[in-house]
């Protein structure tokens, strides 16, 4: 098999897997030649493989774990029974105040950042607001949001009460959404008013209506006003501008620790074979697999731009957001990847400095067959 590219010397010695390596030999007296028996060693030595994870990224525990895992028997075992954490607290320890750690572009050309500080503050005012709805731990937090800053906060906010999150992109359908949200009896929503693909606008304010009708635990609604600044006209008290929730006084940061085992977020199956299947992820076995993945698989580093091109709707979206957990900003896109020119995209990663880009393989096809990419990658 040709190898298509190798990293250099320096590359491999600032990687995050090389200093693993080193932190396995320096408190684990463990030492390994190359990558396959490393590889080995993690998947026959499970326990202690994920123990090492756990102490070599200084997992924050508000309790002591009493075993790594209680049995080996799917699907009754049970991880790091008795720690109690909070996936969103890992995520602000990363804070660097002024630095930025979100992105935004649209295709209309709307471009803006947000840095730690504010993310901190709206972040804390959204977890304040929930508070007020009554919106505990356990409870279900759900959104109708195209791929936007406010769909971060909003999970960021859920997650750090330790309610659960579940998220869908405005193109799906009512009956789409409320075939998967009805299952989980949310009690708030996040909604938008319509959005904007390949310069053409969807008003959705119809289908936020048929949502919110068909799902009667939800006690409010948030809504961003994004294809029309005076869309809440069109609603009721029973909604209220996202705005609005930003301004609400959040003082610091606080979060609810939960189970290792307790559930982050739903996803979904497609439902092509009925109902749309519930997909539970765990906040403890999320946040683990997400350092082990962003550190030794992208090799993620603070200050680097990591980018997806992703509706709310992929659980690709939800991976986009544990770059966060590196130190890294993310980049957040909404509209056609070929809008206004066939490598907007890549327009969007040379003008950022995308250190990591992420897609889909019909959108690398489709450049291939055009040869748009090529220009804008060095090797």
């Amino acid at each position: 098999m040709k190898k298509l590219w190798e990293g250099n010397t320096n590359f491999k010695n600032k990687s995050h897997l090389n200093n693993y390596c080193k932190w396995l030999k320096k408190h684990r007296n463990l030492e390994f030649n190359d990558y396959h028996s490393l590889w080995e060693w993690s998947t026959e030595n499970i326990e202690d493989f994920w123990e090492s994870i756990w102490h070599y990224f200084k997992v924050t525990s508000h309790s002591p774990y009493s075993k790594v895992l209680s049995s080996h028997n799917m699907p009754e075992c049970k991880w790091f029974e008795g720690a109690r954490l909070n996936y969103a607290e890992h995520i602000f320890k990363q804070s660097k105040t002024e630095a930025t750690a979100i992105y935004f572009s649209n295709e209309n050309g709307i471009q803006k950042s947000i840095t730690w500080k504010e993310l901190e503050r709206k972040v804390a005012s959204t977890i304040t607001y929930l508070k007020s709805l009554g919106v505990t731990k356990g409870d279900c937090v759900v959104a109708f949001l195209p791929n936007v800053p406010e769909a971060t906060i909003g999970f960021l906010a859920t997650n750090a009460i330790g309610a659960i999150w579940s998220s869908t992109s405005p193109d799906f359908g009512t009956e789409s959404v409320v075939n998967r949200f009805a299952q989980i009896k949310p009690k708030v929503l996040f909604a938008v008013d319509g959005y904007r693909y390949n310069c053409k606008p969807y008003d959705k304010i119809t289908t936020v209506k048929d949502i919110v009708a068909e799902l009667p635990t939800l006690t409010k609604i948030i809504m961003l006003p994004y294809l029309n600044e005076s869309a809440l006209d069109n609603f009721s008290d029973k909604y209220i501008d996202i705005e609005t929730v930003f301004k609400v006084p959040g003082g610091d940061l606080q979060f609810q620790p939960v189970d290792f085992n307790h559930p982050i977020w739903v996803l979904y199956s497609s439902g092509t074979t009925g109902l749309p299947k519930a997909i539970v992820h765990s906040h403890g076995g999320i946040l683990l697999e997400h350092y082990k993945y962003m550190a030794f698989h992208n090799d993620v580093h603070k200050g680097e731009n990591y980018f997806w091109f992703t509706t709310t709707g992929w659980m690709m979206w939800n991976f986009l957001q544990s770059a966060l957990l590196m130190g890294a900003s993310i980049v957040l896109y909404d509209g056609s990847p070929t809008y206004p020119e066939f490598d907007s995209l890549w327009a969007l990663s040379d003008e950022l400095t995308i250190h990591h880009f992420g897609t889909s393989a019909p959108y690398l096809v489709a450049n291939m067959k055009k040869t748009v990419a090529r220009k804008h990658i060095i090797s």
